[in-house]
């Protein structure tokens, strides 16, 4: 097996509302605002070789949302999905599996592309099964609630349901031959896959951990739908990770790739940062 980083861009979001209670005094020093409040973060995949199978989890938001939508979210970077995969010498129709950990347009959007004419939508990866836990995805579509609608864009869903390309995952099922965990605060039935690679595991920790300043238990974003339930499963995942030594996958920190934990009188901390290519 091999693990690639795969970079997609990166987008803003407001501080305060991705550290939620947590006074910005604080977590600006963790991440630094603009002018407007608005912090920079990565949309960071994965890709796994595993045999004859080439496994992205997650996608990136794509681009082929309007420019209002573009400019509240303020997509830079110089890193993109097409691009990110061919630096590895792949495309997007080489891609067998595509694991997509919940439905938010920043995880998702670059399941789907405009076709060549722009008189509609196509898969972005034509050849692969797109493995979605059956939970959210009847929490997204076709009636999401009211304060995630504006993540669960039907742009981005539809045309995955209509193509029939879904494997829908229920709880203790393999995920491409992956194992997961589902969580429920950020959204329901996240998915983190848990990956064994080199005699360790390493954990994409998807939004129950978006970034390195995120291990604190109450650092909860304000866009989770259950906080609380955030707390219980952060502490009980966390608590695992330091049990076996897991690494975590961090797929919103705009610096740091890769962590892993120590104990502390305070709990689970940040004990290393580095990047996949250097296990």
């Amino acid at each position: 097996m091999k693990l690639h980083t795969i970079d997609t861009g990166l987008f803003k979001l407001d501080g305060g509302a991705m550290f939620g209670v947590v006074p910005k005094s604080m977590w600006q020093k963790l991440n630094p605002p603009d002018e407007n409040n608005m912090c920079s973060w990565a949309m960071r995949c994965l890709l796994i070789e595993d045999g004859q199978r080439l496994i992205l989890i997650d996608n990136g938001m794509g681009n082929k949302q309007d420019e209002k939508f573009m400019g509240h979210y303020y997509l830079h970077g110089a890193d993109t999905l097409d691009n990110s995969l061919k630096k590895l010498g792949y495309h997007a129709n080489d891609i067998t599996d595509v694991v997509l950990t919940h439905l938010h347009f920043d995880h998702c959007g670059g399941s789907v592309k405009w076709k060549a004419d722009r008189s509609g939508f196509e898969l972005s990866f034509p050849n692969a099964h797109y493995w979605i836990g059956e939970e959210q995805f009847n929490w997204a579509y076709p009636h999401p609630n009211a304060r995630e609608k504006a993540s669960f864009l039907k742009d981005n869903i539809l045309p995955i349901y209509e193509s029939g390309h879904v494997k829908l995952v229920k709880p203790g099922e393999l995920v491409a031959g992956l194992e997961v965990l589902h969580v429920y605060g950020h959204t329901e039935g996240m998915m983190l896959p848990l990956i064994p690679y080199q005699n360790r595991k390493i954990l994409y920790a998807a939004d129950l951990t978006p970034s390195s300043g995120h291990i604190p238990l109450p650092y909860v974003m304000a866009y989770d739908m259950r906080p609380l339930q955030t707390l219980e499963e952060k502490g009980r995942i966390l608590g695992m990770a330091l049990a076996e030594d897991w690494l975590i996958y961090l797929e919103h920190d705009p610096i740091v790739e890769c962590i892993s934990l120590q104990q502390t009188d305070k709990g689970a901390r940040v004990k290393d940062r580095f990047s996949l290519s250097e296990l």
